[in-house]
C-alpha cells in the first residue's frame, strides 16, 4: 500500500503542489475572517441547570450590563480641586462614543418629592462644579446621608472612590472595542496624571478585553519564537538549510491551515485555540526531522535519490501516520467533553495534526526529488559522536544496571504519589494573570474596598404574582442582603428592598434616619407617589418582574476560586433557606462569576475524562498495531509514569489543577506514545531478523530509534518551552510541565521499556505479538529498486 502512495506522489509532483497551493490560498482567506474571543468562554453544556437558570434569569431581567469600573484611594468629595477634576472627568467619559452611562459621587441622581400631583421626579444632585469648599461640604453631607450609594460608589471607611461606566453593547462587541477601552483609558491617565493620583481598572468586560489583547499580542509572539527554536534545532541537527526551509514551509501550512479550519467553522480564536499554531509548529517539525533523517540514511546507504525517496515513504510512512494518529486522539479526546471551549481546540487541533501528517508525507519527498542529491556533510549528522555516547550510556544502563533502575524508579513513584496528594483544585476568572499583573493588582484594589467586582446575582420566585411587594417579603429579602453583606466575600446588595428605602429617605426630605423598609400602616399614603413614580418601570424595575412575583438581589464578590466558591455557597444556601422557606420560595444563585467559576470545575472534571479516553484509544490503536495485552499494559504503564511525576511535580511547587494546566496530561500523553510505538515496533522487527534473541534485538532497537527519540524529544521539549515566555500562568504551566513531561517520557521509553522487556523477556513475547494485525515497520522489499529514477516534469 505504502509502495504504491509513494508512487502516487512522485508521479504527480506539479499536480499535488497547484492542490496543496490552490487549497492554502482558500484557507488563508477564511483565516482572515476568524476573530478573537472577548467575552467569557461558553464552558458548560447547553443541558447544565446552572446554565439554565443563567438563561432564564437573563430571560426575565435581560442581559446584565456591560460595566468597568474606575477607582482611586482618595474621596473627591473632601477636596474642592479635585471633586471639580472627578466631575469633568465623569463628564469627560459620557462624551466618549460607546458610553451609555456614567455614575460617579460626582453625578448621583436624587428623588425629589412633589406633592400635586403626587409623584416622584429623578433629578440630577449636581449640575456643575463647586466654587468653594463649603460648598462642596454641603454636598458631601447630603451625600453621606445617603445609604443609597454608601460602600457602592464610594467607602466612607477608606475614602476610596469609584466611576461605574455602562458601555453600549453594540459598539463594545465590534471592532471599536479596542479605540473605546483606549479612549477611557488615556482619559483616565490624563485625569490621573494631572491630579497625582492611581487609577484603578475593573470590571469583568475590561479584564476580558485586556486578557484578549494579550493573547492576541502572545499568538504573534508564539509563532516567531516557535519557528525561530526551530531554526535553530533544525541547524544543530542538519548544518544545512535546505531541511531547515522544508520543514518550516510544511508547519507554516498547518499554521495557516489551522486558522482556515477555525474560519470555516466559525470558530474564536480563544486562550486555548491561540497557542494551536504554535503547538503545529512544535509537532511539525519531528515529522520533517523523522522522515528527512530517513531520506539521508537510505541516501547514505545506497547514494539511490529515487530508491531514497520511495523508501522514505513506504517504510516509515505507516510509522509516521501512526504516531500522528495517536497525538491527535490525544486532541480530539476534547471533543467529547460537552464543552464548546474545548471541543473547538480539539477538532481543529486534531484535524490539523492528521493534515501535518499529509503535508509531511507529501512535500518532503517531492520537493527533494526537485533538489540535488544530499553530499556527505548533509548526512554527517546521522553519526553525531555525542548524541551515540548518550545511546551507549542509555544501552549501558539497561543491560547491566537494571536493579539500579527499578529501584530509581520506584523511589521517583512514592515521590510522585506523595506529591500526587499535595495537588489543588480551583479556578479563578484571572487566576492565569501573574499577582504583579496590573489587572490583578486592580482587581485586588476593589475587592480590598468594595469587596469585588465580580458580578453575583440571586434570583427569588415567590410563586404567586405582587408577592414581592408585601411587607413581610420585603423583610425577609432584606434579612436575606444583611446575611449576604456579612460575608467578606461580597458587596453591598442592591434589590428592590434599597429602592424602596430610597423612596421611603426621599419621601421625608432625605433624613437617614427614613431609609427604610414602607410598612403596611404607610403602603396606602406612598402608593399614589410610587404608582405615578412610573411602577415597574421606575427606580425598581431592574429588580422586579412585572408581576412583582420574582425579584433579584444583585451584588458583586471577590474572585474567590472555584474550591472557596463551593464552601462559601454550601454554608450560605441553607442559611438562605432558613429565611426563605423552600417550600414557598424558590432561590437560586447565579450571575456570570457562578457560571464561570461552575463551567471551570465542570471543565476540571471533564478533562480527566478526557484522558481516560485518551488511554483507551491509544490502547486500542496499540492493540491493533502489537495485538499483545501483556504489551499493551507495559506500554500504558510506562507512559503513565511521566504524567504521574508531572502531577507530583505540579503538587510540589503549588500549581493547582485548573482548566488551562490539566491540558497537559492529554496532550503530552498523546505526544509521548509515540516513543513507545517506534521502539516497539522497531523491537519487534529486531526478533524477526535475529531468531527472537531479546538482549540483542531490544540492543539493536535502543541503537536504531534511540537517535530519532532523542531527536524528536529535544525539538518538543524546547518546542513547548516557547509557552514559558507568556504572561499566562496557565500557559507558562503548559510549555513548563509538557516539556518536563516528554524529556521523562523519552526517559521512560529508553530506559524503564527496554528495562522491562529485558527482565521480564519471553514473558511479554508471544505469538500474537510477532503477529500483528498490520506492521508498522516493513522489512525491504524483493523487487529491484536499484534502477528507480525520478523523471523531470515534462516542459
Amino acid at each position: 500500500m505504502w509502495e504504491k502512495i509513494s508512487g502516487i506522489i512522485l508521479r504527480n509532483r506539479i499536480l499535488i503542489l497547484s492542490i496543496i497551493g490552490l487549497l492554502t490560498a482558500f484557507m488563508a482567506f477564511m483565516g482572515q475572517r476568524v476573530n478573537f474571543q472577548y467575552g467569557l468562554p461558553e464552558l458548560l453544556p447547553a443541558d447544565d441547570s446552572t446554565l439554565i437558570n443563567y438563561r432564564e434569569f437573563r430571560s426575565q431581567y435581560g442581559k446584565e450590563p456591560t460595566v468597568i469600573v474606575l477607582g482611586v484611594d482618595k474621596n473627591p468629595l473632601k477636596e474642592k480641586e479635585l471633586f471639580n477634576a472627578w466631575y469633568d472627568f465623569t463628564a469627560g467619559l459620557k462624551d466618549i462614543n460607546g458610553v451609555d452611562t456614567v455614575i460617579s459621587v460626582a453625578s448621583v441622581y436624587q428623588l425629589m418629592r412633589v406633592d400635586s400631583p403626587k409623584k416622584f421626579l429623578v433629578k440630577p444632585l449636581i449640575t456643575e462644579k463647586v466654587d468653594s469648599q463649603r460648598e462642596l461640604d454641603s454636598l458631601r453631607s447630603i451625600i453621606d446621608a445617603m445609604p443609597f450609594y454608601r460602600n457602592i460608589l464610594y467607602n466612607p471607611e477608606t475614602d476610596a472612590s469609584l466611576i461605574a461606566i455602562s458601555l453600549n453593547d453594540e459598539v463594545f462587541n465590534s471592532v471599536n472595542r479596542a479605540e473605546l477601552i483606549e479612549s477611557i483609558m488615556s482619559l483616565a491617565r490624563d485625569f490621573g496624571d494631572n491630579n497625582d493620583l492611581v487609577i484603578h481598572y475593573s470590571g469583568l468586560p475590561f479584564i476580558r478585553t485586556i486578557v484578549t489583547n494579550m493573547v492576541k499580542k502572545e499568538l504573534g509572539l508564539f509563532i516567531l519564537l516557535s519557528i525561530i527554536i526551530t531554526i535553530l534545532i533544525l541547524y544543530v541537527f542538519f548544518r544545512s538549510f535546505k531541511p531547515i526551509l522544508i520543514s518550516l514551509l510544511v508547519v507554516a501550512l498547518g499554521v495557516v491551515w489551522s486558522l482556515g479550519t477555525m474560519g470555516i467553522f466559525n470558530f474564536e480564536i480563544t486562550i486555548l485555540t491561540s497557542i494551536i499554531p504554535p503547538l503545529l509548529i512544535v509537532i511539525g517539525v519531528p515529522n520533517c526531522v523523522y522522515l528527512i533523517n530517513k531520506y539521508h540514511g537510505e541516501f547514505q546507504l545506497h547514494q539511490n535519490n529515487a530508491k531514497s525517496l520511495v523508501r522514505v515513504v513506504s517504510h516509515v510512512g505507516r510509522a509516521t501516520f501512526m504516531t500522528n494518529a495517536t497525538t491527535a486522539a490525544g486532541f480530539a479526546t476534547f471533543i467529547f467533553t460537552q464543552s464548546n471551549l474545548l471541543i473547538e481546540f480539539g477538532i481543529v487541533a486534531a484535524v490539523n495534526i492528521l493534515l501535518l501528517f499529509v503535508f509531511s508525507l507529501s512535500l518532503i519527498p517531492i520537493i527533494f526529488s526537485f533538489l540535488k542529491p544530499p553530499k556527505a556533510k548533509h548526512t554527517r549528522h546521522l553519526d553525531m559522536p555525542w548524541v551515540n555516547k548518550f545511546i551507549d550510556v542509555l544501552t549501558h544502563l539497561v543491560e547491566r544496571k537494571r536493579p539500579l533502575i527499578y529501584v530509581v524508579s520506584i523511589v521517583l513513584l512514592a515521590l510522585s504519589v506523595y506529591g500526587f496528594s499535595l495537588i489543588k483544585a480551583t479556578g479563578n476568572i484571572v487566576d492565569d494573570l501573574p499577582e504583579t499583573h496590573y489587572v490583578t493588582k486592580d482587581l485586588k484594589f476593589f475587592e480590598r474596598h468594595f469587596k469585588g467586582v465580580m458580578p453575583f446575582e440571586i434570583t427569588i420566585d415567590a410563586g404567586k404574582p405582587r408577592m414581592m411587594l408585601r411587607y413581610g417579603t420585603l423583610k425577609k429579602l432584606e434579612e436575606v442582603q444583611d446575611l449576604i453583606y456579612s460575608y467578606p466575600e461580597f458587596s453591598r446588595p442592591m434589590s428592590v428592598v434599597e429602592g424602596i428605602k430610597f423612596v421611603k429617605q426621599s419621601f421625608y426630605g432625605g433624613i437617614e434616619s427614613k431609609y427604610d423598609l414602607i410598612n403596611n400602616r404607610e403602603r396606602a399614603f406612598f402608593k399614589p407617589y410610587i404608582d405615578n413614580f412610573g411602577g415597574n418601570k421606575g427606580i425598581m424595575s431592574p429588580y422586579l418582574d412585572s408581576t412583582y412575583q420574582r425579584a433579584r438581589i444583585t451584588l458583586q464578590m471577590a474572585d474567590i476560586g472555584t474550591d472557596k466558591m463551593d464552601v462559601l455557597l454550601e454554608d450560605l444556601r441553607p442559611k438562605v433557606d432558613s429565611i426563605l422557606d423552600p417550600g414557598k420560595f424558590n432561590v437560586n444563585f447565579t450571575g456570570r462569576s457562578v457560571i464561570y467559576l461552575e463551567g471551570a470545575k465542570y471543565l476540571v472534571k471533564n478533562l480527566f475524562i478526557s484522558l481516560a479516553l485518551a488511554i483507551l484509544i491509544v490502547a486500542g490503536i496499540m492493540a491493533l498495531l502489537f495485538n499483545s495485552l501483556r504489551m499493551i499494559v507495559i506500554s500504558v504503564l510506562v507512559n503513565f509514569f511521566p504524567l504521574l511525576m508531572t502531577a507530583a511535580l505540579m503538587g510540589y511547587l503549588g500549581i493547582a489543577i485548573k482548566p488551562s494546566t490539566v491540558l497537559v496530561f492529554s496532550i503530552a500523553f498523546g505526544i509521548s506514545v509515540d516513543d513507545t510505538i517506534h521502539f516497539l515496533a522497531k523491537y519487534r522487527q529486531e526478533l524477526r531478523h535475529n531468531n527472537d534473541n531479546i538482549g540483542l534485538s531490544v540492543h539493536k532497537a535502543l541503537s536504531e530509534t534511540g537517535v530519532s527519540m532523542f531527536y524528536t524529544s529535544i525539538i518538543l521539549f524546547f518546542g513547548f518551552s516557547v509557552f514559558v515566555s507568556s504572561e499566562f500562568g496557565g500557559t507558562q504551566a503548559l510549555g513548563l510541565l509538557v516539556s518536563f513531561t516528554l524529556l521523562m517520557a523519552m526517559l521512560s521509553n529508553l530506559i524503564i521499556l527496554p528495562s522491562f522487556l529485558l527482565t521480564l523477556e519471553r514473558y511479554l513475547i508471544s505469538k500474537s505479538f510477532k503477529e500483528p494485525y498490520f506492521e508498522i515497520y516493513e522489512d525491504d522489499e524483493d523487487i529491484d529498486l536499484d534502477e528507480l529514477k525520478i523523471e523531470k516534469p515534462k516542459e
